[in-house]
């Protein structure tokens, strides 16, 4: 059996691992640079996760290598262009729980929005009082989701059980969130402009960009409530950090920052008072996990077996 590594796998996990692959590294997800290359050099597959880069100038030096299998949906934590030229097959998890992402960014706003932990730090205080936990409804209020993907789609259907108003903003119209729940597709400016609170589920890249940011914060109603369970590079934090200040945003609820790598620079907005932030585990639950390990060992299988992976991803 060809010699594989496999980054970032919780102790609880290990056994999931060990049962198919017997010999197995398991290394951890700080790894990075020549200290990859040292543990790896032997290996010819590697199952990694968001957590671990593996540039160009990681990959060029691993002549043993032929298969990545990131148990994530995302893949711009590998270098797709050096994996092409090298001949190595990389695969990716399409969709390891939608609905778990869903339900966090439901759990961030219920849990904020009606006062849950400040109403539990009293009671522990010896305070049975209610008066200053006053807390806002979501039946009636107006959702705007950006992206209607896969995310986006079970965002749509939680609030629908919500009786919420939801309108959407994505460059795909998805009809059947139009004949199930009613939502309305509408421009991005009319979506900010009439969303008491709006929820971010589109991908990273170089057009989403700070799509968040001074210019469309100016758009929103006073008051709004900010969700982001996507990925932190949508937001412009010091923009984001002034309409904090200013009032104009309400709460902002985070799963993902900008800066998750060095979080020192993201202090003042952690330290805000009216900032939750959760160190991106939306995606960290119970049947998300199964799923990335199990499309993951059957995307090495396939490959052991000569075939096309069925999850592979390539350079464009």
């Amino acid at each position: 059996m060809p010699s594989t590594a496999f980054f970032d796998v919780d102790d609880q996990d290990q056994s999931r691992v060990r049962a198919v692959f017997p010999d197995a590294q398991f290394l951890p997800a700080s790894l990075r640079g020549d200290a990859i290359v040292d543990v790896c050099k032997d290996a010819e597959v590697i199952s990694t996760f968001i957590t671990t880069p593996f540039p160009r100038e990681v990959i060029e030096k691993l002549p043993k290598l032929k298969l990545i299998c990131t148990r994530s949906v995302g893949f711009d934590h590998i270098d797709l262009k050096a994996c092409a030229e090298r001949g190595i097959v990389v695969c990716h998890v399409p969709d390891y729980g939608a609905h778990v992402i869903a339900e966090h960014a439901f759990a961030l706003l219920l849990g904020t929005m009606r006062h849950i932990w400040k109403g539990h730090q009293r009671v522990a205080a010896g305070k049975f009082e209610y008066q200053g936990l006053r807390g806002m409804a979501l039946q009636d209020k107006t959702l705007g989701i950006i992206g209607t993907g896969k995310i986006g789609k079970k965002v749509a259907k939680i609030a629908y059980g919500f009786d919420m108003k939801i309108l959407a903003r994505d460059v795909y119209v998805a009809q059947e969130l139009i004949d199930k729940f009613g939502v309305q597709y509408v421009e991005l400016p009319e979506l900010l402009a009439k969303s008491d609170i709006i929820s971010l589920h589109a991908p990273a890249m170089a057009q989403t960009k700070h799509m968040i940011n001074a210019e469309t914060i100016a758009q929103m109603k006073d008051g709004v409530i900010l969700v982001n369970t996507a990925r932190g590079s949508l937001i412009n934090t010091p923009d984001l950090l002034a309409a904090l200040d200013s009032g104009k945003i309400a709460y902002a609820l985070l799963d993902v920052l900008e800066n998750e790598a060095d979080m020192e620079s993201d202090r003042r907005l952690v330290d805000h008072p009216h900032v939750v932030v959760t160190p991106h585990i939306a995606f960290y639950a119970d049947d998300s996990i199964r799923t990335m390990y199990d499309d993951c060992i059957e995307s090495i299988a396939q490959w052991q077996r000569g075939e096309k992976p069925a999850h592979e991803v390539k350079a464009v």
